[in-house]
Protein backbone atom coordinates (compact mmCIF):
# COMPACT_ATOMS: atom_id res chain seq x y z
CA UNK A 1 0.00 0.00 0.00
CA UNK A 2 1.17 3.76 -0.67
CA UNK A 3 0.95 4.97 2.70
CA UNK A 4 1.95 8.30 1.18
CA UNK A 5 -1.00 8.31 -0.77
CA UNK A 6 -3.66 7.58 1.21
CA UNK A 7 -2.64 10.07 3.62
CA UNK A 8 -2.67 12.60 0.54
CA UNK A 9 -6.23 11.47 -0.29
CA UNK A 10 -7.62 11.90 3.04
CA UNK A 11 -5.81 15.09 3.72
CA UNK A 12 -7.57 16.25 0.39
CA UNK A 13 -11.15 14.89 1.34
CA UNK A 14 -10.70 16.49 5.14
CA UNK A 15 -9.77 20.04 3.22
CA UNK A 16 -12.92 19.83 0.71
CA UNK A 17 -15.61 18.70 3.30
CA UNK A 18 -16.20 15.17 2.01
CA UNK A 19 -18.37 13.22 4.14
CA UNK A 20 -16.99 9.89 3.71
CA UNK A 21 -16.32 6.63 5.84
CA UNK A 22 -12.96 4.44 5.90
CA UNK A 23 -13.77 0.40 5.19
CA UNK A 24 -11.80 -2.42 4.20
CA UNK A 25 -8.07 -3.03 5.01
CA UNK A 26 -6.69 0.52 5.36
CA UNK A 27 -9.44 0.73 8.15
CA UNK A 28 -7.77 -2.37 9.43
CA UNK A 29 -4.62 -0.81 9.55
CA UNK A 30 -5.94 2.30 11.30
CA UNK A 31 -7.42 0.42 14.30
CA UNK A 32 -3.93 -1.65 14.53
CA UNK A 33 -4.77 -4.55 12.68
CA UNK A 34 -1.62 -4.51 9.77
CA UNK A 35 -2.50 -6.08 6.63
CA UNK A 36 -1.52 -5.64 3.36
CA UNK A 37 -3.74 -3.96 0.33
CA UNK A 38 -3.46 -2.16 -2.67
CA UNK A 39 -6.38 0.40 -2.58
CA UNK A 40 -8.49 2.14 0.18
CA UNK A 41 -11.84 1.28 0.15
CA UNK A 42 -14.10 4.46 1.50
CA UNK A 43 -18.09 4.88 1.24
CA UNK A 44 -19.49 8.68 0.55
CA UNK A 45 -22.79 10.03 0.75
CA UNK A 46 -23.98 9.99 -2.40
CA UNK A 47 -25.68 13.63 -2.76
CA UNK A 48 -24.31 15.36 -5.77
CA UNK A 49 -22.55 18.11 -3.33
CA UNK A 50 -20.64 15.52 -1.26
CA UNK A 51 -20.06 14.13 -5.00
CA UNK A 52 -18.58 17.11 -6.00
CA UNK A 53 -16.32 17.78 -2.95
CA UNK A 54 -15.07 13.99 -3.70
CA UNK A 55 -14.01 15.19 -7.33
CA UNK A 56 -12.45 18.78 -5.80
CA UNK A 57 -10.36 16.67 -3.79
CA UNK A 58 -9.23 14.02 -6.06
CA UNK A 59 -8.36 17.01 -8.54
CA UNK A 60 -6.12 18.45 -5.73
CA UNK A 61 -3.82 15.33 -5.67
CA UNK A 62 -4.49 13.81 -8.99
CA UNK A 63 -3.99 15.54 -12.12
CA UNK A 64 -6.28 13.32 -14.70
CA UNK A 65 -9.19 14.48 -16.38
CA UNK A 66 -11.47 11.64 -15.82
CA UNK A 67 -12.28 12.29 -12.38
CA UNK A 68 -15.11 14.42 -14.09
CA UNK A 69 -16.62 11.59 -15.32
CA UNK A 70 -17.26 10.25 -11.62
CA UNK A 71 -21.31 11.43 -10.85
CA UNK A 72 -23.58 11.44 -8.35
CA UNK A 73 -26.28 9.91 -10.67
CA UNK A 74 -24.08 7.14 -11.29
CA UNK A 75 -23.38 6.20 -7.38
CA UNK A 76 -26.77 6.75 -7.04
CA UNK A 77 -27.89 4.22 -9.54
CA UNK A 78 -27.64 0.36 -10.14
CA UNK A 79 -23.80 0.61 -9.83
CA UNK A 80 -23.32 2.44 -6.54
CA UNK A 81 -19.58 1.62 -6.57
CA UNK A 82 -16.89 2.60 -8.71
CA UNK A 83 -13.04 2.35 -9.11
CA UNK A 84 -10.56 5.00 -9.78
CA UNK A 85 -7.72 4.65 -10.60
CA UNK A 86 -4.99 7.16 -10.85
CA UNK A 87 -3.09 7.57 -14.46
CA UNK A 88 0.02 6.71 -12.14
CA UNK A 89 1.43 4.63 -9.42
CA UNK A 90 -0.21 1.30 -8.10
CA UNK A 91 -2.50 2.55 -5.87
CA UNK A 92 -6.30 2.84 -6.17
CA UNK A 93 -9.63 4.13 -4.39
CA UNK A 94 -12.91 1.80 -4.42
CA UNK A 95 -15.32 4.14 -3.94
CA UNK A 96 -19.05 3.16 -3.00
CA UNK A 97 -22.55 4.52 -2.09
CA UNK A 98 -23.89 0.90 -0.68
CA UNK A 99 -22.90 -2.23 -0.90
CA UNK A 100 -26.21 -4.03 -2.32
CA UNK A 101 -28.99 -4.21 0.19
CA UNK A 102 -26.86 -4.92 2.77
CA UNK A 103 -24.34 -2.06 3.72
CA UNK A 104 -25.38 2.01 2.87
CA UNK A 105 -22.98 5.06 3.39
CA UNK A 106 -25.91 5.95 6.61
CA UNK A 107 -25.29 2.16 7.82
CA UNK A 108 -21.54 2.42 8.33
CA UNK A 109 -20.87 3.15 12.38
CA UNK A 110 -17.61 5.19 12.48
CA UNK A 111 -15.05 6.30 15.32
CA UNK A 112 -12.54 8.77 14.26
CA UNK A 113 -8.88 8.42 14.08
CA UNK A 114 -6.52 11.31 13.62
CA UNK A 115 -3.70 9.98 11.23
CA UNK A 116 -0.42 12.82 10.80
CA UNK A 117 -3.02 15.66 12.29
CA UNK A 118 -5.88 14.61 9.73
CA UNK A 119 -8.89 13.75 11.49
CA UNK A 120 -10.06 10.09 9.20
CA UNK A 121 -13.84 8.34 10.18
CA UNK A 122 -12.93 4.75 10.44
CA UNK A 123 -16.02 2.22 10.87
CA UNK A 124 -15.41 0.50 13.87
CA UNK A 125 -14.47 -2.64 14.85
CA UNK A 126 -17.78 -4.33 15.17
CA UNK A 127 -18.90 -2.34 12.01
CA UNK A 128 -15.99 -4.02 9.67
CA UNK A 129 -16.71 -7.11 11.53
CA UNK A 130 -20.85 -7.50 10.53
CA UNK A 131 -19.44 -6.46 6.63
CA UNK A 132 -16.69 -8.88 6.42
CA UNK A 133 -17.87 -12.38 8.65
CA UNK A 134 -20.28 -13.46 6.27
CA UNK A 135 -19.17 -13.20 3.02
CA UNK A 136 -17.60 -16.01 0.49
CA UNK A 137 -14.35 -14.03 0.19
CA UNK A 138 -11.82 -15.83 2.66
CA UNK A 139 -9.71 -12.80 3.32
CA UNK A 140 -12.77 -11.08 4.72
CA UNK A 141 -13.37 -14.33 7.18
CA UNK A 142 -10.38 -13.92 8.40
CA UNK A 143 -10.26 -10.21 8.23
CA UNK A 144 -13.59 -10.74 10.75
CA UNK A 145 -12.11 -13.63 12.74
CA UNK A 146 -8.74 -11.08 13.94
CA UNK A 147 -11.50 -8.37 14.40
CA UNK A 148 -13.15 -10.82 16.77
CA UNK A 149 -10.35 -11.51 18.83
CA UNK A 150 -8.50 -8.05 19.07
CA UNK A 151 -11.95 -6.79 20.03
CA UNK A 152 -13.67 -9.54 21.84
CA UNK A 153 -16.76 -9.63 19.38
CA UNK A 154 -19.01 -12.15 19.14
CA UNK A 155 -22.45 -12.49 17.26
Amino acid sequence: MDADAVLEVLRAFAEEGVRYKVVGAVALNLLGLPRATEDLDVFVAPDEDNINRLKAALRSVFDDPEIDGISAADLQGSYSAIQYVPPEGTFYIDILTRLGEAFAYDDIQTEEREVEGVRVAVATPAMLYRMKKDTVRLQDRADAERLSRRFNLSE
